[in-house]
């Protein structure tokens, strides 16, 4: 099994509600994607940071090994996903897989 966690900075701009549109879309669609791409074993998005946070959004997901997290990478369901809801309203990306 490999972990893929993801921390995303928002944009600056986006500020009140509709920040948290933005955070409850990126949840929606990419927790949705999960019976839709073979080897994508569980999808987690946290959009409900402490205060004392830098990042605003985390993806905590799950795959079968490495090679069904590269499918994933380059599925046009995630990428769909990642075009409209994540990378226009995201400034910064850290990324961390390991093997579970």
């Amino acid at each position: 099994m490999v972990k893929h966690i993801i921390l995303w900075k928002l944009n600056e701009e986006l500020q009140g509600s509709q920040k948290e549109e933005v955070r409850i879309g990126i949840k929606k669609n990419l927790e949705g994607l999960c019976g839709k791409i073979p080897g994508l074993v569980s999808m987690k998005i946290n959009i409900n940071p402490l205060s004392s946070s830098n990042v605003d959004v985390m993806m905590d997901s799950t795959f079968e090994d490495e090679e069904a997290l590269k499918i994933y990478q380059k599925h046009p369901e995630h990428v769909k996903v990642a075009d409209t809801f994540v990378r226009p309203y995201t400034v910064a990306r850290s990324c961390m897989d390991y093997e579970i």
